[in-house]
């Protein structure tokens, strides 16, 4: 088998595997989590409510700057945690908080929701291993 072969192969198992996280590193003890609204909360229609971001074991810096141990907020509404090798999408489902943010307005529709934390490196990417919260449902009424 000639080596071109034997690279394309090893390529395509490892790629055939779980995807892989981004390359900047955050502690293992890193947590983050949503401090307010808690799960099951209900939250008034038709006007913004408070979001706001906990961290622990890392620290919160803008995005661009790229410092040990360090990382920004990226809120994830009504959907699933994106890839983990990739940036983060910038769009209605995934609210970035790039100049260092630990708190939203946010407004939502009535209905249930889902919303959900992913710290982001200096250029969006999840970190490794990735400090994500725990996905919580709010209900606005």
């Amino acid at each position: 088998m000639n080596k071109i072969l034997v690279v394309a192969a090893a390529f395509a198992l490892l790629a055939g595997g779980a995807a892989q996280a981004g390359t900047t590193p955050a502690d293992p003890r890193a947590i983050v989590y949503i401090g307010w609204p808690n799960d099951g909360q209900v939250m008034p229609a038709g006007r913004p409510f408070r979001v706001w971001f906990g961290l622990r074991n890392m620290g919160v810096a803008p995005s661009e700057v790229e410092f040990p141990n360090t990382g920004h907020h990226h809120l994830l509404v009504d959907t699933d945690l994106p890839p983990m090798d990739q940036p983060i999408p910038s769009d209605r489902n995934h609210l970035h908080f790039g100049a260092g943010q630990t708190e939203t307005m946010l407004q939502l529709p009535p209905g249930k929701h889902t919303l959900q934390l992913l710290m982001g490196d200096a250029h969006h990417v999840p970190h490794s291993p990735p400090v994500y919260s725990k996905k919580i449902t709010i209900y606005v009424k």
